[in-house]
């Protein structure tokens, strides 16, 4: 404006203007400014309306960067979670485990004590016997006392041949004794050194406690997956569990599915394929089929890898393929909590090596403790016992009947034929009765002891009765008004005969019978 003024003023002086003109110029000028007003006031609108939009983008971002921190976060807390109950779940093995060792801990001690009770019985009777030979020699010396007596009325020839047949009978006796003290003596030598080769083998052999497989646990990465697994109206599950013959338990579990099977080759085959279904994530009819079939495959596989390493580890040479594969089987076979595989290849070792100490082929015995229970490994569709089955797959893939007898007798159903077959024996029943080797479940040693328990009760004249030493003697407490001392032993005789009869228990069990009676009075 300063400016316009100036113009307008030189051109006063410079020559005459009119006022139309210099309102012209303050008009323009003004309408100038107002645009100019006006550009900037819009222009300062459209950066506030910009800043708005700015905020407002700014706002939605850091609105999606906190919901995926707190997906983030949950998925956190999820793995954690899983992980946490995964934990749990081992612990829980650990500890049962645990129990397992105590149990076994307490069965050793209480076969310790039985051994203790047997020394002591053993003790009384050589003391009882001791006192009875030392009663009979007092007797002699007064028969013999007398007898001089009465031969000092006697003739010569007489005392001589009295004298003779005296010699002859103490002979006798001395030799029936020295001859029943061999024979003893025999018999402990035989007892020892059957025990030096037995825990000499047994030394040498370390051993893994095995666990109870009863069913296969298979986590899940959701808890929605259990739906996916289930599908709609149940048509997953059901096409699942008709292509592998296992049943699926879901439950409330978070993130647990049970795979529930008799079979631990068809359990193991549905642990496979669930497995990758769900990190595949595609779960329908198709896939399940597509998806067992691939872990039949792979068990097979796997089995024939086992078989070639059990053969492997044993040193066992020209093993036909069909019997490598029947072994391979057994890995997936349990008998009663053992692993049948690790079974086998431990009698196969006990059996070389009782072998090697008595002098006989280790590699026979080697042989026929690996395969003593390949009828385990083959299908259903044979009839028979598995050591009949085993026997005769072995003797038709080329097995020596050395090794065939061995296999089919290692249960008595046939004859052993040779010390083979009597070396299988043993290695298999110290392999199934070490300490560890087949663990008995909680529910059936509960079981085992009420039985016992019940079985006791059930006697006339009985009024408690206690299972203790793991179900290793049972005390019995009888009524003193009811049951006489003659009676008590009957009762004794007549449980430990029921016992035999009616109940399957390892080892032995003692019986105890307890009469007591008990008089008070109180003086006043």
């Amino acid at each position: 404006m300063g400016s316009a003024y100036i113009f307008v003023a030189a051109q006063s002086q410079s020559q005459p203007m009119g006022w139309s003109l210099i309102l012209d110029l303050l008009i323009g000028t003004g309408a100038g400014f107002l645009i100019a007003w006006a550009l900037t006031r819009h222009s300062r609108r459209i950066t506030r309306e910009h800043g708005v939009e700015l905020i407002e983008v700014a706002r939605r971002e850091a609105a999606v960067a906190a919901e995926e921190m707190k997906q983030r976060a949950e998925a956190e807390i999820a793995s954690r979670r899983a992980e946490a109950n995964r934990d749990l779940d081992r612990r829980s093995i650990e500890v049962d485990l645990k129990l397992r060792e105590m149990r076994s801990h307490e069965e050793f001690l209480g076969r310790l004590d039985l051994q203790l009770d047997q020394r002591r019985e053993q003790l009384n009777r050589e003391a009882a016997a001791l006192r009875q030979a030392r009663d009979a020699m007092r007797t002699m010396a007064r028969t013999l006392r007398q007898r001089l007596e009465g031969l000092s009325k006697l003739e010569g020839a007489d005392i001589q041949k009295a004298l003779r047949e005296e010699v002859l009978r103490e002979c006798e006796d001395e030799l029936r004794v020295l001859r029943r003290e061999t024979l003893a003596r025999s018999e402990q030598d035989l007892q020892a050194e059957a025990k030096r080769i037995l825990i000499a083998a047994m030394q040498r052999l370390a051993s893994k406690p095995n666990n109870d497989i009863t069913a296969t646990i298979v986590h899940l990465p959701t808890e929605e997956m259990k739906g996916r697994i289930i599908g709609r109206e149940g048509r997953n599950i059901k096409a699942f569990e008709a292509a592998t013959g296992v049943t699926l338990l879901i439950d409330e579990s978070p993130q647990l599915v049970l795979i529930s099977s008799f079979d631990p080759v068809r359990r193991e085959v549905a642990r496979a394929a669930l497995e990758g279904l769900v990190k595949d994530g595609r779960i329908h009819p198709a896939s399940i089929e597509e998806f067992v079939k691939r872990a039949q495959d792979e068990i097979d596989l796997t089995t024939q890898q086992a078989g070639e390493e059990a053969v492997q580890k044993l040193g066992v040479n020209g093993l036909h393929p069909e019997l490598v594969r029947l072994l391979g089987r057994l890995k997936y076979r349990f008998s009663y909590s053992q692993n049948a595989l690790d079974h086998s290849i431990e009698v196969g070792f006990l059996a070389s090596m009782v072998a090697s100490e008595l002098g006989l082929d280790p590699s026979i015995a080697k042989r026929a403790g690996l395969l003593h229970d390949v009828g385990k490994g083959v299908e259903s569709d044979y009839e028979g016992s598995h050591a009949h089955i085993g026997a005769e797959f072995a003797k038709r893939n080329g097995e020596s009947p050395v090794v065939v007898n061995a296999i089919a007798a290692h249960h008595a159903e046939v004859n052993a034929e040779s010390i083979y077959a009597g070396l299988v024996i043993l290695a298999d029943t110290v392999s199934a009765v070490r300490p560890g080797a087949r663990a008995e479940s909680m529910t059936s040693y509960l079981q085992r002891l009420e039985r016992l328990e019940k079985l006791a009760m059930s006697m006339e004249g009985v009024h408690l009765a206690y299972a203790i030493q793991a179900g290793r003697e049972i005390r019995v407490v009888v009524a003193p008004q009811q049951v006489s001392d003659e009676r008590a032993r009957e009762i004794a005789k007549e449980l430990r005969r029921r016992i035999e009869e009616e109940l399957q228990y390892p080892s032995t069990i003692k019986i105890t019978v307890i009469r007591e009676s008990r008089f008070s009075e109180t003086a006043t």
